[in-house]
């Protein structure tokens, strides 16, 4: 199959009206996947820097874009503990789904993580005022137009910036999802989307442009492995 374009078709996470037995073993799934895959790390090198700098009694907001289960502030939150045991976050996630919040507000107090939940569509509503947006695995789910509005709200939400993580589009992602995905989930769900996914995702240019048309022309994009990309944003120096 050709990647010289997306292929973008509804990922069966995404139906409204999928069982919850489904729902929680294909978000069980993915999170086993992120884990596997250190997602966690890819923005963690965006976020310490800005840990580093908060003051002395300080609080930095973050807030986590379709959360999904809640695995990427869980597993930040944890090596925030570590490395800055002093320094106050205030998370915040949001996601369409219900379940999804309720899924991960459980699995945060199982830590002692307070989030605070919102339940909003994030390719059409004001996004909650933080310090930095982070997400993981989102636009590649989204069209062109929606992305480009995302990136926007993701920055006039933010006081300090955005960190973004992402599929790239691949050949070698592509084997990678199917293989992962079949050894790692028993997920049928999880079996058809990862693939499904990187046909749907962005290559490094395409993202780049469409940051730009979104406002963000200082935005920095970097390739992680395995066969994904960060976009950096930083509030620095834009008028607010």
């Amino acid at each position: 199959m050709s990647l010289s374009e997306r292929i973008l078709v509804p990922e069966l996470m995404d139906a409204p009206d999928l069982p919850e037995h489904e729902h929680d073993l294909a978000l069980r799934g993915l999170a086993r996947l992120n884990r596997i895959s250190r997602a966690d790390l890819m923005l963690w090198r965006f976020l310490a820097p800005r840990l580093a700098s908060v003051p002395k009694g300080g609080v930095l907001r973050i807030l986590d874009v379709a959360t999904g289960s809640g695995d990427l502030p869980i597993r930040l939150s944890q090596r925030a503990r570590r490395r800055f045991p002093n320094t106050k976050i205030q998370w915040a996630v949001c996601d369409f789904s219900d379940h999804a919040l309720e899924t991960a507000t459980r699995r945060a107090h199982a830590i002692n993580l307070r989030l605070k939940a919102h339940r909003l569509d994030a390719t059409t509503d004001p996004l909650p005022e933080n310090d930095v947006t982070i997400c993981s695995l989102f636009l590649h789910h989204l069209e062109a137009s929606q992305v480009i509005g995302l990136l926007g709200r993701m920055a006039a939400a933010a006081t300090t910036g955005i960190a973004i993580s992402d599929l790239r589009r691949t050949r070698t992602g592509l084997l990678l999802a199917n293989v992962a995905a079949r050894c790692l989930s028993r997920s049928p769900i999880v079996h058809f989307d990862a693939p499904a996914s990187v046909r749907a995702a962005f290559t490094d240019s395409e993202l780049a442009a469409l940051a730009s048309r979104a406002g963000l022309e200082t935005s920095r994009i970097a390739r992680v492995f395995p066969e994904r990309m960060i976009l950096d944003w930083s509030a620095e120096g834009v008028a607010r």
